[in-house]
């Protein structure tokens, strides 16, 4: 079963090194981080996959995404 999670991609200050980071809301502690957004979003599905291969392991619950934001148009 394949889920598709929000990711929140945000600019790293060059004080931490710069870059991007790529958090996952709905699974705790679920981030990753690149030198480009599309580094940064490649890298964090990898980090749901282990996420979530992890809590399976642990027998903890694999929250469902959050259903997407409404858009007004």
């Amino acid at each position: 079963m394949t889920l598709e999670y929000a990711v929140r991609i945000e600019r790293l200050a060059e004080t931490d090194g710069g870059g991007y980071i790529a958090t996952v809301p709905d699974l705790p502690g679920c981030m990753s981080d690149g030198e480009t957004p599309e580094e940064a979003l490649r890298n964090v599905q990898e980090a749901i996959a282990s996420w979530i291969e992890a809590a399976t392991a642990w027998d903890t619950e694999v929250p469902r995404p959050s259903p997407p934001l409404a858009r007004a148009g």
